[in-house]
């Protein structure tokens, strides 16, 4: 499987405080990658590196010609602006309405195509954001806290619709979440981050691991059975796309590395006080 982000030995500072330590990631085609970990973690650190905002250490490489989608925590509007949606899905600079439409569609918005931003709903709102990442086809959608803001019904709404966008379009997925119900049910990949990766795996594994239950408080038996509850019911639609990642725990200790879950987890990180 194609690697479409490579990081080696990342390290990312601010004046004297370290926010990200020594970071091995990589994210490979059509998986869904999550990132979790507490306020100030570095999350947020770790997408706007990836997407060349942030200066760093180490080596980082990107699959040539790597077309990346990017929906941010937030966008300020000036409410008063009279802005349609698809006025803004053409700024920068304007776009084949072919794109806006399929972009619209994979994003399940295309009634939204008419409306003013200003009177949009929060779930339409990220759903327009989402649609402008989708415009230019990208092989890597990158989701930073995509459904702040949002209640537990449009959150769930939005991440059911980006397995939707993965499964039409094959595209690979990088997300912070702090919801433990997407993480179970969405991820192929979880990465639990506290200035550096304490530990990484499939959903279920990470669940269960003591870094990540000593950062969250979290009982590994009711993590798992929220994760295979809400699989048994979210997942009898049909469609081609296989979820051996699900049904293949056997093999998750090949695609498993812990990095010292007996590190320090108190550092706090102002920079990402969002994370």
């Amino acid at each position: 499987m194609t690697n479409l982000v490579t990081a080696t030995n990342l390290s990312v500072k601010r004046g004297q405080n370290i926010l990200l330590h020594e970071i091995d990631l990589q994210v490979r085609a059509g998986e869904i990658v999550t990132i979790v970990g507490p306020n100030g973690a570095g999350k947020s650190t770790l997408l706007r590196t990836l997407i060349g905002a942030t200066s760093f250490n180490g080596t980082l490489q990107l699959k040539p010609g790597l077309t990346i989608g990017y929906v941010p925590q937030k966008l300020h509007l000036e409410p008063s602006l009279p802005l349609s949606v698809r006025r803004f899905l053409n700024l920068p600079i304007r776009q084949k309405q072919k794109d806006i439409h399929n972009a619209l569609e994979a994003a399940n918005a295309t009634s939204l195509i008419r409306q003013q931003l200003r009177d949009l709903s929060g779930g339409e709102f990220q759903r327009v954001l989402l649609a402008r990442a989708l415009i230019n086809k990208p092989e890597l959608l990158i989701l930073d806290e995509a459904t702040q803001g949002l209640d537990h019904l449009g959150a769930d709404s939005f991440y059911r619709q980006i397995e939707v966008v993965r499964q039409t379009l094959g595209c690979a997925i990088l997300m912070v979440s702090h919801e433990l119900h997407v993480v179970m049910a969405a991820s192929d990949r979880v990465i639990c981050l506290n200035g550096h990766i304490c530990c990484e795996g499939t959903p279920d594994f990470v669940a269960s691991n003591p870094a990540y239950q000593e950062l969250f408080g979290l009982d590994s038996s009711s993590a798992l059975a929220l994760y295979r509850h809400h699989h048994d019911h979210n997942h009898d639609h049909s469609h081609s796309h296989s979820h051996s990642h699900i049904h293949s725990h056997e093999h998750e200790q090949e695609h498993i590395r812990n990095h010292g879950h007996e590190h320090s987890h108190d550092h706090q990180h102002p920079m990402d006080s969002q994370s």
